[in-house]
C-alpha cells in the first residue's frame, strides 16, 4: 500500500470548510490503496471549531504533530475581536479603525505569505526523519494558508520525493488580497513565492477550471481539477419548514453582499400578503456587520433570523429543511474560479439552489448541469424576483422539487478516487 504524507494546518476540531476537503480524501483514501499519514499543528489558532468532525477521523491514521508559533496570539493583546476576525476572514470595508487598518497592514506586509509563516522552517526539519521512518516517497501540501506549501518546497529541495501541492483557493488572485494593504514589495514577494511553489511541485491540483487556467499561465507542471463534494450519511429524512426559509449556510463576508436580492426580498414582502406572511430568512454562519446593514437596511430585520455558528451536523439538517438554499460569491472577476464547498452539500439536500455571483461563475454551470437551482449575477434584480416568486407558489402548493442529475460524480469517494489515479507517479 503506497504511503503518502499529508500536510495540513486545518484538521479536526478545526470547524469551517477548510478542514472538509482533506478529512473526506483520508476517509476515503484507503479504498484505493494508499495510506494516508497526517502533519498537523500541535498548537493551532483555529477562528472556529467543530468537534462533530473528530468523529470522522478514520481509526489508525497516523498522525505526526509539532508546535506552530501563532503571532495572532500576541495580536489579540490589542483587540481580540478584531484579531478574530481577520483570522477568520471578515474584513470589514467601512468605517474601519485605525487599530483595523494597523492589523491589516502587518498582515498583509510582515506575514508573508500568511502568519502561520513560522512553522516552514521547524517543519521542514522535523519531517525530514518522519520521512525516513515512515518511508514516505509521496507529500501532499494543502493551502491556505500557502504557507504549508513552503514546507513542501523545503522538503522537495532536500528529498528525493513527489510532491503534490493542492490549491483549495487561488494564491495571488484571490479577492482579499486587496484588503491586505500590500505594498509594491509584499506584492512582488507573494509573486515570487507562488511562482516557486507552482513550478516547484510535481504536480498541482486546484478547486476549478479558472484557476487552473490562471496557473497554466505560471507553469507547465501537469494542474488536475478536483472540486470539493458531499459526503452523505445515512438518509434519515428531515421535514421541510412550515414557513418559506431561504437559508445561507456558512459566512457571510463583507464582500459577499447581494443588494439585488434584499432589495428583491423587500418588494415582494410588500407586493404580496401571503409571501410576507410565510417569508423567513435564515443566516447560519458569521455575518459581517456590512452585510447585516445592508439586510436590515432593506426593512428585512423582522424576517431575519441570525443562528450564528452551527456544527456540520446542523448545518446539514439546515441545508435538507430549508425551502431554498442561499449561496453568494463576491462580485468580481477574481472570484468567477471560487466553488465554495457547501454548493455540493446543497445539491446533495435536493433543495433548490439560488445562487448569486459574478458573471462567468463556475458554479452557474455546475448548478445548471446538474439542474440543481439557479444562479444570477448581482445587478439581475428582477430575475431574481421573478424567481423567488415561482419557487414561492411551487411551495404554495408542496410542489417546490427540483429533479437533480448528475451529483454522484461530486460525492466525496468519486472524487477520492480521482485523487488516487492522479498519485500514480511515472
Amino acid at each position: 500500500m503506497q504511503k503518502v504524507l499529508i500536510i495540513t494546518y486545518y484538521w479536526p476540531p478545526a470547524g469551517g470548510p477548510g478542514v472538509q476537503r482533506w478529512l473526506k480524501f483520508v476517509k476515503y483514501l484507503r479504498d484505493f490503496n494508499i495510506e494516508p499519514v497526517l502533519y498537523v499543528p500541535k498548537n493551532p489558532h483555529y477562528p472556529m471549531t467543530d468537534e462533530s468532525f473528530v468523529d470522522e477521523v478514520p481509526e489508525g491514521i497516523k498522525m505526526y504533530r509539532h508546535p506552530i508559533f501563532e503571532p495572532y496570539g500576541l495580536a489579540s493583546i490589542f483587540s481580540s475581536k478584531k484579531t478574530a476576525q481577520i483570522s477568520a476572514g471578515i474584513i470589514t470595508t467601512k468605517n474601519q479603525t485605525l487599530l483595523e487598518k494597523a492589523l491589516l497592514w502587518v498582515r498583509g506586509n510582515l506575514f508573508i505569505p500568511d502568519a502561520r509563516k513560522f512553522w516552514v522552517k521547524p517543519s521542514v526539519k522535523f519531517l525530514a526523519e518522519v520521512l525516513q521512518k515512515e518511508n514516505i516517497e509521496t507529500i501532499i501540501t494543502t493551502g491556505p494558508p500557502h504557507s504549508v506549501h513552503l514546507i513542501g518546497h523545503g522538503l522537495k529541495k532536500r528529498h528525493s520525493i513527489n510532491w503534490l501541492a493542492d490549491f483549495r483557493d487561488p494564491w495571488t488572485s484571490i479577492g482579499y488580497h486587496e484588503k491586505l494593504k500590500l505594498s509594491r514589495v509584499s506584492r512582488k514577494k507573494h509573486e515570487y513565492l507562488e511562482n516557486l511553489v507552482l513550478n516547484g511541485a510535481d504536480k498541482i491540483l486546484v478547486t476549478s477550471h479558472t484557476t487552473k487556467n490562471e496557473f497554466s499561465v505560471i507553469t507547465n507542471k501537469p494542474i488536475e481539477v478536483i472540486t470539493n463534494g458531499f459526503d452523505t450519511k445515512e438518509d434519515v429524512p428531515v421535514p421541510l419548514d412550515e414557513s418559506f426559509t431561504i437559508s445561507h449556510i456558512g459566512s457571510l463576508l463583507s464582500g459577499r453582499n447581494p443588494a439585488s436580492l434584499w432589495k428583491a426580498l423587500a418588494e415582494l414582502i410588500d407586493e404580496n400578503g401571503s409571501f410576507k406572511e410565510s417569508f423567513t430568512l435564515q443566516l447560519a454562519g458569521v455575518v459581517s456587520e456590512d452585510v447585516l446593514e445592508s439586510v436590515y437596511g432593506a426593512g428585512l430585520k423582522p424576517y431575519t433570523e441570525l443562528l450564528g455558528y452551527v456544527s456540520h451536523e446542523e448545518a446539514l439538517r439546515f441545508q435538507k429543511k430549508s425551502q431554498v438554499l442561499l449561496l453568494v460569491e463576491i462580485d468580481s472577476e477574481e472570484t468567477k474560479g471560487i466553488i465554495p464547498g457547501k454548493v455540493f452539500e446543497y445539491m446533495a439536500a435536493k433543495r433548490p439552489i439560488l445562487g448569486i455571483g459574478p458573471k462567468g461563475w463556475e458554479v452557474g454551470q455546475i448548478v445548471a448541469n446538474t439542474h440543481t437551482g439557479k444562479t444570477f449575477e448581482y445587478q439581475e434584480k428582477e430575475l431574481i424576483k421573478k424567481q423567488l416568486l415561482e419557487w414561492f407558489m411551487a411551495y404554495k402548493t408542496k410542489e417546490l422539487i427540483l429533479p437533480s442529475a448528475n451529483i454522484g460524480q461530486y460525492h466525496r469517494r468519486e472524487l477520492t478516487r480521482k485523487l488516487s489515479k492522479y498519485l500514480q507517479w511515472e
